[in-house]
């Protein structure tokens, strides 16, 4: 039989001759068939094996009355009196969800309340804060988280309807202008606490009328992310100092400003305000150098429990590491966060433990890349409060300094033996107590931050029970960051 030859016509087995389709076939061979082409090697699978720690409990019963009641919060006043905590337990259910209306709103309204916290006043209109002027009347203390949406008609009502009013925080009052922040400071010569963040209208004449008309009882004032402080602002401030006032500040937040304020300007406003100073934050005034440090707050604070300093590009590990050598006049630091300052190390570490060490409750030294693990692991017995620690994007942070943070450094330190011509810790040094004899320890740790620590590895511990007895969580302490949570 005659075939035209294609591409697709098959040989014949045995030869010689040419198949055609039909008979290709018909040998369980198909002419057509595309061709395989060659395997692909199968990627090895991850074989890590992560185990997971958290436990899954029973809810209590307050827990679900809470859940219950948010569910149907419209219909919640048929109760009665539900009680404050109850009240607050709800109120921070509903700003999580992001649940809390002008409808709902009310449930935490009394004409006897003196204290009132929402945590999100995201949807509340301005009708609805006005509402809460008329209807909380004797209030004292007011916090509102997330309130974009009070103008200039709303605020006034609350200065008005408010006269009692002495502390003040809001979060994110966009909307109010220079006339209304007057009104307020005219008509509250007793305020006592102004905390306010992100508020760009804030300009130099309302700060005047603070100062002005509050000066003489104001104790803690943050303008946090306030775009047009300057150093006008500073000098401004320094006022609070003069004998007019005899001001009794002792909490100052200047942080994250459009643009930084000069060196020479903050000097002079803490040779002013800092003796009375405890709490202080003055982050991301890029501008600011060691000699703020040795001629700003070495000499001019003596109380001072609270120091924030962090993104301050311009700070060095040995000028860092002179100011607190030299800083005898001021007691022992609580609390303090020096993070995303990147040319800080071994140095200023050791400085502010030999200053502050026996009392640092929380430290914060996110972004030393140069801190040496010895330094690290000294904190286990230099720093016997500590509470809470942010180590994030440190590279020498491993397994061994959490260990040591926990039950102790090993007595005469953690040998190191060389195998395979390459030095290697003592395992040993990750054992329980009973193997190894141990020192020390920070035993209050409630939180770790370990972001970007890539030494840590699955032998971290990783589960302590019943270490502390005094701890916040009574069911354990966490290290945050890594790929599992402790509890």
């Amino acid at each position: 039989r005659e075939f035209a030859k294609t591409v697709y016509t098959m040989a014949a087995v045995p030869g010689p001759g040419w198949l055609c389709h039909p008979c290709a076939k018909a040998t369980g061979n198909d002419p057509f068939k595309k061709p395989q082409g060659p395997r692909k090697k199968k990627l090895p699978a991850d074989k890590r094996v992560i185990t997971s720690f958290e436990e899954r409990r029973f809810p209590s019963l307050v827990s679900l009355c809470v859940q219950l009641i948010t569910k149907y919060i419209d219909d919640v006043e048929s109760l009665g009196d539900i009680g404050t905590l109850n009240v607050e337990a709800i109120s921070k259910a509903l700003s999580k969800n992001r649940s809390l209306t002008s409808e709902n709103v009310q449930l935490f309204y009394n004409v006897a309340n003196t204290t009132l916290t929402l945590y999100d006043a995201t949807n509340l209109s301005p009708d609805a804060f006005q509402t809460l002027a008329f209807l909380n009347p004797n209030l004292t203390t007011l916090r509102l988280d997330f309130c974009g949406q009070i103008n200039d008609e709303a605020f006034n009502t609350m200065s008005s309807s408010l006269p009692a009013l002495t502390e003040l925080e809001l979060l994110g009052p966009f909307l109010v202008r220079p006339p209304s922040w007057i009104n307020f400071f005219a008509t509250h010569p007793n305020l006592e606490r102004f905390l306010i963040t992100q508020s760009p209208r804030f300009d130099l004449e309302c700060l005047e009328t603070l100062i002005s008309s509050c000066g003489s009882s104001l104790q803690e004032l943050r303008l946090k992310e306030i775009g047009k402080i300057d150093d006008e602002f500073l000098q401004e401030l320094s006022r609070l100092g003069s004998d007019d006032y005899r001001h009794r500040l002792t909490y100052l937040d200047l942080s994250d400003p459009g643009e930084s304020c000069g060196e020479e300007a903050m000097i002079d406003l803490l040779s002013a305000l800092g003796p009375e100073l405890v709490y202080l934050n003055l982050s991301n005034h890029i501008l600011l150098t060691d000699a703020f440090l040795s001629e700003g707050i070495l000499p001019h604070t003596r109380i001072l429990r609270s120091l924030i300093l962090n993104n301050l590009p311009e700070l060095t590990d040995r000028g860092v590491a002179s100011f607190f050598e030299s800083w005898s006049n001021n007691p022992p630091l609580v609390s303090l966060d020096l993070s995303r300052n990147h040319l800080l190390a071994d140095n200023a570490l050791t400085a502010i433990l030999e200053h502050s060490g026996e009392a640092l409750e929380e430290l914060n030294v996110n972004g030393w890349r140069h801190l040496s693990e010895d330094v690290l692991i000294s904190l286990a017995i230099r720093a016997p409060e500590l509470r809470k620690a942010d180590v994030g994007w440190v590279r020498d942070m491993t397994d061994f300094v959490v260990k040591a943070w926990v039950d102790g450094t090993p007595q005469g330190g953690v040998e190191t033996k060389l195998k395979g011509g390459k030095e290697e810790k003592d395992p040993n040094a990750m054992q329980v107590d009973t193997v190894v004899v141990r020192t020390g320890g920070c035993k209050k740790l409630e939180e770790v931050k370990v972001w970007g620590c890539n030494r840590i590895t699955l032998k971290c511990p990783r589960r302590v029970r019943n270490l502390f007895s005094d701890m916040k969580r009574a069911d354990g302490w966490f290290v945050e960051g890594h790929e599992y949570l402790w509890y």
